[in-house]
């Protein structure tokens, strides 16, 4: 979606994506699933189990967003441009390897 300039899409595929690594470690720490979107909720969960993790709140705040925006035209602002999600993406490939290390990612 960012070669396509369509960073709407990007940051929210780029959300659920994180959203969902999230889930994985939780449950493959025993935490059982909840119905959310809040990225920061999740990461709070996961600090419970890692808490060097909390070093991607600022990511996971930012990101959250991005699902809001898209699902919800005009109630939380323009969204983000094709440089904030790809530097978002780049963060979140380092926040998915701190919680799968043998994470192959390209």
């Amino acid at each position: 979606m960012l070669r396509e300039e369509d960073p709407l899409a990007a940051g929210f595929f780029l959300q659920q994506a994180v959203e969902k690594y999230l889930k994985a470690y939780l449950i493959s720490q025993g935490w059982g699933l909840r119905k959310t979107h809040e990225l920061d909720r999740l990461l709070d969960a996961s600090t419970q189990y890692a808490a060097k993790l909390m070093e991607f709140r600022p990511l996971c705040e930012r990101v959250s967003t991005y699902y809001v925006v898209e699902r919800y035209p005009g109630v939380a602002g323009t969204g983000p441009d094709t440089n904030q999600v790809r530097r978002d993406l780049n963060e979140a490939r380092v926040l998915i390897l701190a919680l799968f290390p043998d994470e192959q990612l390209d």
